[in-house]
């Protein structure tokens, strides 16, 4: 899990437009229990793209970063299992929060 800190809303000034269409999935936790996750953003580390998703009835629930792959023209997403790989994507996903805290 991130440390993604702050609430989605209308107002919450962090530089989405909260007035699109969810992206929503469903992922299976640790438990077998189903969560429902919204995309809430997509960026690029090292030729790799990653998804932050939140989930989506729990505002106080850190949100999740996953590794997004095509595979048979679908998109796949995994966790991010290597922690080399993990301190890039953390490095790239804090520049983004602090490039949005300043807008």
């Amino acid at each position: 899990m991130s440390d993604h800190n702050h609430e989605h809303g209308e107002d919450c000034g962090c530089g989405h437009d909260h007035e699109h269409e969810e992206f929503v999935l469903t992922l299976t936790d640790e438990n077998g229990k189903d969560v429902e996750m919204v995309l809430v953003e997509t960026f690029d580390v090292a030729d790799k793209v990653y998804a932050l998703l939140l989930e989506r009835n729990n505002t106080d629930a850190d949100g999740i970063i996953l590794r997004m792959e095509e595979e048979n023209e679908e998109m796949m997403l995994y966790n991010i299992e290597d922690e080399e790989e993990w301190r890039l994507v953390e490095a790239a996903y804090n520049e983004l929060v602090s490039q949005q805290d300043e807008v």
